[in-house]
This record gives C-alpha cells, sequence and structure tokens, in this order.
C-alpha cells in the first residue's frame, strides 16, 4: 500500500502550471529611482498605486528621487557624542573650574573630618 500522499504527480517546491491557476497580473508601471551615489533602482508599483517621491536605494541606502540629475541629499549623520561634550556645550571653562573647584573642597573637608575622626578614635 501507498504512503497515502494527498498531492499525486507533484513535487515540493511546484508552483502554479501558469497564469490560468493564478489568475491574470495587475497592471504594473516601473518608475526609476536615483540615489547621490548614482546608483538606478526601478520597482514596479501597481498602475493604480501611487508612487512616492523617494525611495530607498538597496544598494547603498541613501534615499532615491526620480529625477537622475537631482537625487534627494544623503541623510546627514551626527557623530557620537561623549557626556563630557554635551557638558562641554552648556559650560564655559570658567564654569568648569568653578564646579571642579567645588568639588575639590567638599571633597577635601569630608576626608579632613574622616582623618579627624579616625585620630579622635586613636586617642580613646
Amino acid at each position: 500500500m501507498g504512503s497515502g500522499s494527498a498531492i499525486r504527480g507533484s513535487r515540493v517546491g511546484a508552483g502554479p502550471m501558469g497564469e490560468a491557476e493564478r489568475g491574470e497580473a495587475a497592471p504594473r508601471v516601473r518608475v526609476s529611482f536615483y540615489c547621490a551615489n548614482g546608483h538606478e533602482t526601478v520597482p514596479s508599483f501597481a498602475s493604480e498605486a501611487q508612487v512616492p517621491d523617494e525611495w530607498d536605494c538597496p544598494r547603498c541606502g541613501f534615499p532615491a528621487g526620480q529625477d537622475r540629475h537631482n537625487p534627494p541629499a544623503p541623510p546627514r549623520t551626527e557623530p557620537y557624542k561623549t557626556h563630557l561634550a554635551y557638558v562641554k556645550e552648556r559650560r564655559s571653562d570658567e564654569d568648569g573650574a568653578a564646579i571642579l573647584q567645588e568639588a575639590l573642597d567638599k571633597l577635601r573637608a569630608e576626608r579632613a573630618a574622616i582623618q579627624a575622626a579616625m585620630e579622635a578614635a586613636a586617642k580613646n
């Protein structure tokens, strides 16, 4: 007796036999998009669909437009800033020196208090 396979005469991965089984394809329009690196991308859209003004280039990821001679500018990426860089934008060097001096004075006062406490404990 056979394995009881419900699909006979077909192999795994076999696609539809033709347009008669799938139905008619929707009418399509192909539109060219150009990025700043000169790459051309030609996606197809349904003829009744609204074509976007920009499309992402699959080769470089930059935005692409329909004007070959005037493609959209690539996005500007800001370099990574450290916490110190952001602080320096908000504070002047004089402000930084004053804050540093205040922190050092506080630290020295705390150390002096600890030292005095240790000396008093050692005497007792």
